[in-house]
């Protein structure tokens, strides 16, 4: 892994759609780590910069915004029609979000910072971080999770699914797994990787 040349470590937080991610790094937020949410700051930047709205717009159409935001309903309809279209919208949109986060990480001053992140793994990002975790949990209970936050049928849930790596090649490739299935579990298995982290394992 790659060690950065300040004493702030990255570790990367990751899993599939419905894990629980989100919900996992803000136990660590409680612990005091900082925690940076890429794919949000994503989706601010790709509402906030004119310079991605216009080069979205260019691949997109004009349908990629609808009434001044991020249209995404359209754009994960395209994305799937057309794989080849995320591509050319992760060019665009991850420059912007990398110099965000150097500008943030430069802010931080503990141990370690959490850096949450949907795909790691798929975008061969390993390098970028000290130590990566993913969070697994139940496949029945991601996909109830998903239609209810964002109000989509099972279909589709089990379609952003098939098309994401699996549970078990992300576990081969991380170096902490959480499962995501009783929250108080997850307290414990939060707070027992932070003390090895904070200890420097």
């Amino acid at each position: 892994m790659n060690i950065q040349e300040s004493n702030t470590m990255i570790v990367g937080i990751t899993g599939g759609i419905g894990s629980g991610k989100t919900t996992v790094a803000n136990y660590f937020e409680k612990l005091g780590v900082p925690v940076y949410y890429a794919d949000k700051e994503a989706k601010a930047l790709m509402n906030r910069s004119k310079v991605i709205k216009r080069k979205l717009i260019a691949l997109f159409g004009e349908s990629a915004y609808k009434d001044g935001k991020l249209n995404r309903s359209f754009l994960r309809n395209q994305i799937f029609k057309n794989k080849g279209l995320l591509s050319k919208m992760n060019v665009i949109v991850h420059p912007k979000v990398a110099s965000h986060f150097s500008r943030w990480l430069a802010k931080q001053n503990t141990p370690y910072i959490l850096k949450e992140v949907a795909i790691i793994f798929e975008n061969n990002l390993e390098n970028q971080y000290d130590y990566i975790i993913t969070v697994v949990a139940n496949k029945q209970e991601r996909i109830k999770r998903v239609m209810k936050r964002d109000s989509v049928s099972k279909a589709s849930v089990l379609e952003i699914i098939e098309n994401q790596l699996s549970d078990d090649e992300k576990i081969k490739k991380s170096h902490f797994v959480i499962r995501n299935d009783h929250l108080a579990m997850v307290e414990l298995q939060v707070k027992e990787i932070h003390n090895r982290l904070i200890n420097r394992l």
